[in-house]
């Protein structure tokens, strides 16, 4: 017997969705977040970061590249990260803030306390909060 396939809403409807079950912040609060110890977590690929830049090292971000995401925080994984542990407060950081959403909710759905940062990079760059960025970024 084969099952009916999934219905499909489209990914908008996948965002809402996921983002229902998140509290999302913006990114002065994952800076005060980060630097009271949540663990910020940049899901860019290294060719987005490269051309982009990154927050500053001083806050200690973690690069999780978003394909291996969920083997590198599942408690339960050989794949997990030491600094991936099951009570840490995670905050995901994409580029605009959209894959980042989907990401956290997932990391939610192993059951760590995770969200995401709304805008991603972007809006942290735009706040003027602490990055290294190339010389090329404005």
């Amino acid at each position: 017997m084969t099952s009916a396939p999934p219905r499909y809403d489209g990914v908008d409807a996948l965002l809402a969705d996921a983002r229902s079950r998140l509290d999302r912040i913006d990114v002065e609060t994952a800076y005060r977040e980060a630097l009271d110890g949540a663990l910020l977590v940049d899901i860019r690929p290294a060719a987005q970061r490269a051309e982009e830049g990154e927050v500053s090292p001083a806050l200690g971000p973690l690069v999780v590249e978003r394909n291996v995401l969920e083997w590198r925080f599942d408690p339960r994984s050989d794949a997990r990260l030491p600094e991936a542990s099951s009570d840490a407060r995670i905050l995901v950081l994409c580029q605009e803030g959209y894959t980042s959403s989907l990401a956290a909710d997932a990391l939610r759905s192993l059951g760590l306390d995770a969200t995401d940062v709304v805008g991603g990079f972007k809006a942290w760059r735009e706040a003027h909060l602490p990055t290294a960025c190339p010389d090329r970024v404005r």
